[in-house]
């Protein structure tokens, strides 16, 4: 099994265990999306999902698959984010808090850390009163790789 197979295997099992963990039923579409989802390097969209689900002749369809990320996203197992382009989008992640970085050329996303934001938010209840409950931190740019192909010459 190569490095990308093994990678897919142990996002989907991850998936498929969280499902079974939180007393849901392992059914066959969901198992689908699930190994769908574990697909994906990046964010994608339920529209992506639709499609592959189409090619794959899988017979799913889209509130199939929009039932099983609203699931899947109150496991804490995707994440919807809202994309610059006002595009709502998924990115497959641990049920941890987190913030992303994503991509806007490949659609790379990646975990990252809170980088001080905890102390910030503590700062804006502190000066204004305002009780924090739930944040939200989405970044978006370049990868390492989407700017070395953009300062290559043509």
């Amino acid at each position: 099994m190569t490095g990308t197979r093994e990678a897919t295997a142990r996002a989907e099992n991850h998936l498929v265990e969280a499902l079974g963990r939180a007393g849901h039923r392992l059914t066959g579409p969901r198992l689908t999306v699930a190994e769908m989802v574990a697909r994906r390097d990046g964010y994608f969209t339920a529209a992506d999902l639709e499609a592959d689900a189409g090619r794959r002749q899988t017979g799913i369809g889209r509130a199939t698959i929009f039932r099983a990320l609203d699931l899947f996203a109150s496991l804490g197992l995707v994440e919807r984010v809202d994309l610059p382009d006002g595009e709502h989008a998924y990115v497959a992640c641990d049920p941890v808090h987190h913030h992303h970085a994503i991509c806007t050329g490949c659609g790379r996303s990646l975990d990252v850390d809170d980088f001080g934001l905890t102390r910030a938010l503590a700062e804006v209840g502190q000066r204004s009163g305002f009780r924090v409950t739930a944040h939200r931190l989405e970044v978006f740019g370049l990868c390492s790789a989407c700017q070395a192909r953009q300062d290559e010459p043509a």
